[in-house]
């Protein structure tokens, strides 16, 4: 691990400045939390609605207290059983949380990344971050400090290089705010692993125009050539003059005039295919394509949380 360059990074966070990190879903874009100006330069930096709140990031289990007003015995049992790791708690906030956090919201999501460098940043930058994902808003999350150089270049103060992220989809994403837990978003822990330790949880089906955690608006995590998700060999003979990619869950055997084609895995795992989703969606994206059909996935496990990606990022319309 990089030391020196963890400590310079953690030096320009309690500056105010911003820092790209890797966890072990995604690249983050780091601010200090309680630094309101540097929070706004992140939504300036990513494009990024007011509208929509960010994820507080913390290195050990007793800042929690510096951010949620109570914490529920289920929300502890959570905590014990998947932090660090990637699940997202949404809570009634401190108010000494900034308002720009969490988009004006009396609540404030908060997670514990796996990733050793991610840690030591937070733990020697001496506060809670923000950190969303190091792109442009909408866009690919990266899973690579390239991908983030790619996208957000000199924007931004440094780039922590940790390598590929492990799981490579954001975190799952569990409120408390009711009565019952709910499911705002499926992401790295399995729902069926979550519902284990809580029993049934209620899942979240609307499409927010004013949302109450990250990556909730029914568009997003887009590449700039359409996928199409919902498609048959017969529905495409319309586009047979067009250039088309196929992004493919298991190895689909030749496919005529389909090429090129991305597996996730060849294996047909979906911790491998969750891994390779965003780099693989990326690298269709960067070919010229007119279109990316992509194969839906069983919705069971982290099949849950690449099918909610799919679906944000794919095309409803024609494709002139």
């Amino acid at each position: 691990m990089d030391e020196e360059s963890i400590y310079k990074a953690s030096e320009i966070i309690k500056r105010g400045g911003l820092v790209a990190f890797p966890t072990e879903t995604v690249y983050g874009l780091g601010a200090d939390a309680f630094n309101p100006i540097a929070v706004a330069r992140v939504f300036e930096v990513k494009r990024r609605p007011y509208f929509d709140p960010l994820i507080v990031h913390i290195g050990d289990q007793s800042e929690i207290n510096k951010l949620f007003k109570a914490i529920p015995y289920n929300v502890k049992r959570l905590i014990e059983c998947f932090w660090p790791g990637p699940l997202t708690i949404v809570l009634f906030k401190k108010d000494n949380v900034p308002d720009i956090v969490t988009s004006g919201l009396q609540t404030v999501a908060v997670r514990m990344p796996r990733h050793e460098m991610a840690l030591k940043l937070i733990k020697l930058s001496g506060t809670p971050i923000v950190g969303p994902s190091a792109n442009s808003f909408g866009y690919l999350s990266p899973t690579t400090a390239e991908h983030v150089r790619e996208q957000l270049g000199d924007q931004i103060d440094f780039i922590l290089n940790g390598g590929p992220c492990e799981v490579g989809v954001e975190s799952t994403i569990i409120s408390f705010v009711e009565e019952k837990p709910k499911l705002l978003r499926p992401g790295g822990i399995p729902l069926e692993e979550i519902e284990s330790i809580l029993g049934k949880v209620e899942i979240d089906v609307n499409n927010h125009k004013n949302p109450s955690a990250p990556g909730m608006l029914p568009k997003h995590y887009a590449p700039r050539t359409p996928i199409l998700l919902e498609w048959s060999e017969k529905s495409i003979r319309k586009y047979r003059d067009k250039k088309i990619g196929l992004l493919a869950f298991k190895d689909p055997g030749p496919l005529g005039s389909i090429s090129p084609i991305e597996v996730l895995s060849k294996s047909g795992d979906l911790r491998e295919a969750a891994a390779n989703l965003f780099t693989a969606i990326r690298r269709l994206d960067q070919l010229g394509l007119d279109l990316i059909l992509a194969e839906p996935l069983p919705e069971v496990g982290l099949g849950r949380a690449i099918m909610d990606r799919l679906r944000r990022a794919s095309h409803k319309g024609a494709i002139n």
